[in-house]
């Protein structure tokens, strides 16, 4: 005969919910209880207990990244020839048709640009309330409303009939999309394995060069055999599956927030280890509505909690740090992304700029940002580290490209700059790494919010339109492309910065809310092949 420890759910008047009660029960030597009562007690802790839901860590981060691929694609696939196209000309008195959205609508090279505007206005502006609301939302049932925001935004895309109205799709397809970028690398972070969390957020970043690429020729496709359209119905024939997921599996816990049955806190550390093997544990979603008002009716005023939220994020020197060199860093590759090709052709007179650059973009994208979380974890995974990180491949990769545009060789300009695109891709995983870590984990979600409307705002938006006017002014492409590149050296500094900064991180600092999640011995790590077969 033996004596076994059960927790017993917090009595509904504990003035301390969140205090497992342990209960001792006799058992007998097959571990059973003795007593009919003992029984009814431990079963009915058992049956309290949240089931493990279906994801396990590595389903979780291929949905993720499967997710984040779709939605970069769609942007690819708006930016394409195939489906942008051109607009009506008339030329000696011969008039095209024009192709695309620009051709049907009629649109001028403003209202075109206006499109993309309208997107990340939608994505600016909802980002920071989707990363508020999950405070009193379940954050897997946000991310489900998004999805399902933005596959019916797509399809009004499909269905426009003017300027205007596709305009308004636009901005819904960035009001849907800022659940998922606010939300998910947190989940990836919370279920990745200690000793590989830099690199899952490698592979969840690594998404976005594959999926703007694969837009580009997804949208080439559809352009040249089907009519614009139906490139925006088939993205939400694809996206819907991830839409129903979101709102029919159990939704999974984020670490630092309260969990759906916050006011029986101690059912939710009561899983067994052999039942849950490698699985997520979830929320009782039974009570989720109910809680969720609760919490939502205790937490006061949502505007209030953000300033408080924000004030708490400007006043981490860690994070501004990191976010300024993040948005000097995105300032230059916004720029690249959008002259580049441009910029090459004038400058080495390349024939098929687009091709070139989309491929150096693509290759090195793939190549630095895994590559750049696999050598953090490497070298062990914390604040200090990914500052030198970001400072020396930053730094290094200045250089480099720097460089590259004061070769008159093609051949030169083409090795050095891949170089050095290589180098500035691997800040992608650290630099997101130190977003998650510098604050508690109950800011995770506002603080990726917080980061890329920084970056959007502050870095890629303006730095088009300004290059185009330093341009405008000295007409060399050189020495306009060597300015802009000189822009990294800045953000190199300010990462630099952050190295003699006190950086603790905060991923275990006990937030509003204990949440129990799987020991991370528990999840396979996604490189380890051994450990994956065994």
């Amino acid at each position: 005969m033996g004596v076994e420890e059960q927790p017993k759910p917090a009595a509904e008047d504990s003035k301390d919910s969140s205090v497992p009660v342990v209960v001792v029960v006799a058992v007998t030597s097959e571990g059973e209880p003795k007593t009919q009562e003992q029984k009814m007690v431990v079963s009915k802790i058992r049956n309290s207990a949240p089931q493990p839901s279906w994801f396990t860590p590595k389903r979780l981060l291929a949905l993720f990244c499967v997710i984040n691929m779709i939605n970069y694609l769609d942007r690819g696939t708006i930016a394409s020839n195939g489906i942008n196209g051109e607009r009506k000309t008339c030329e000696d008195g011969i008039c095209s048709s024009g192709s695309g959205i620009q051709g049907e609508f009629n649109l001028s090279n403003f209202e075109d640009g206006v499109l993309s505007s309208a997107f990340m206005v939608g994505l600016l502006l909802a980002s920071p309330v989707f990363a508020t609301l999950a405070k009193s939302v379940n954050p897997f049932r946000l991310i489900g409303v998004g999805l399902l925001v933005w596959t019916i935004a797509v399809i009004g895309c499909g269905c426009s009939w003017d300027f205007w109205s596709i305009s308004v799709f636009r901005m819904l397809v960035g009001v849907g999309e800022a659940s998922f970028i606010s939300l998910a690398a947190p989940f990836i972070d919370d279920n990745a394995p200690d000793t590989q969390r830099t690199a899952w957020l490698g592979f969840f970043y690594m998404c976005i060069p594959v999926g703007y690429a694969v837009g580009y020729i997804f949208g080439g496709l559809v352009g040249s055999h089907l009519a614009w359209r139906w490139a925006f119905w088939f993205e939400a024939i694809l996206m819907l599956p991830f839409v129903v997921l979101g709102f029919v599996m159990k939704p999974l816990q984020l670490k630092g927030f309260a969990p759906a049955g916050s006011k029986k806190a101690s059912s939710v550390e009561t899983l067994a280890p052999d039942a849950l093997e490698s699985e997520i544990p979830v929320t009782d979603n039974s009570e989720e509505k109910g809680d969720n008002m609760d919490e939502a009716s205790n937490s006061g005023n949502v505007f209030t909690r953000f300033l408080s939220d924000m004030k708490a994020l400007l006043s981490d020197k860690v994070y501004v740090v990191n976010v300024l060199g993040y948005i000097a860093y995105n300032f230059v590759l916004g720029a690249y992304s959008y002259w580049g090709p441009k910029a090459g052709y004038n400058i080495y007179k390349m024939a098929n700029a687009d091709m070139v650059f989309g491929g150096i973009t693509v290759g090195c994208g793939l190549a630095g940002t895994i590559g750049g979380g696999l050598l953090l974890d490497y070298v062990n995974s914390s604040i200090s580290n990914a500052f030198k990180l970001l400072s020396a491949s930053t730094f290094l990769g200045a250089v480099f490209c720097f460089s590259a545009f004061c070769f008159k060789k093609e051949i030169y300009f083409l090795i050095f700059f891949a170089i050095g695109e290589l180098l500035v891709f691997a800040t992608q995983a650290p630099v997101n790494y130190v977003c998650l870590h510098s604050v508690k984990p109950s800011l995770r979600p506002l603080s990726m919010a917080m980061s890329t409307v920084s970056i959007h705002v502050f870095g890629d938006v303006p730095s088009s339109p300004l290059v185009g006017v330093l341009q405008d002014h000295i007409h060399n492409w050189r020495k306009t492309t060597l300015s802009l590149t000189s822009i990294l050296f800045l953000a190199a500094a300010i990462w630099f910065i952050g190295i003699f900064l006190r950086s603790p991180d905060k991923f275990n600092e006990e937030s509003e809310h204990k949440t129990s999640e799987l020991n991370n011995t528990n999840k396979a790590p996604l490189l380890d092949e051994e450990a994956n077969t065994a």
